[in-house]
């Protein structure tokens, strides 16, 4: 039986030979382009309907098909800290901000957590004269802690 991170690698091996491109992936798919780049990469689970059709585009095998199909074990596939220095970027931004953005939250929402679940991720290209920009949404359902 094929694991997730073997899947992935097969995913990518297949998106180079057939020159596509992420978004040339994801427009036979059902949802948004990052939620499919998340699961072919490991990180979600698809259904058979949609490993199918993207198992088609990219002419891979049942077995990396039904692989896509299964629950993941999430957050598994690098090492913290990140040492890719994009990843470590984000690593760093969050130790920078966090701290920020947590007291935010709880100004702005009261005590409780963003979900990673409840949860949408959008990257945007921003053109700018100085240097093009890197928009990042991070979209999560605000959960309160409960009382009991």
């Amino acid at each position: 039986m094929m694991n997730r991170v073997e899947a992935a690698e097969k995913v990518i091996e297949a998106k180079v030979a057939k020159g596509l491109k992420w978004a040339d992936i994801a427009s036979v798919g059902e949802n948004a382009e990052s939620w499919i780049v998340t699961a072919l990469l490991g990180q979600a689970t698809m259904s058979i309907e949609e490993a199918t059709k993207i198992g088609e585009l990219l002419e891979l095998d049942q077995e990396v098909v039904e692989a896509l199909t299964r629950i993941p074990t999430r957050g598994t596939v690098m090492q913290m800290p990140p040492t890719d220095p994009l990843l470590y970027r984000f690593y760093e931004a969050l130790l920078v901000y966090g701290p920020t953005l947590k007291e935010l939250i709880h100004e702005k929402f009261g005590e409780g957590i963003m979900s990673a679940i409840d949860f949408e991720l959008d990257i945007q290209k921003k053109v700018d004269p100085k240097g093009d920009r890197v928009l990042i949404t991070l979209n999560g359902k605000f959960l309160p802690y409960r009382k009991w």
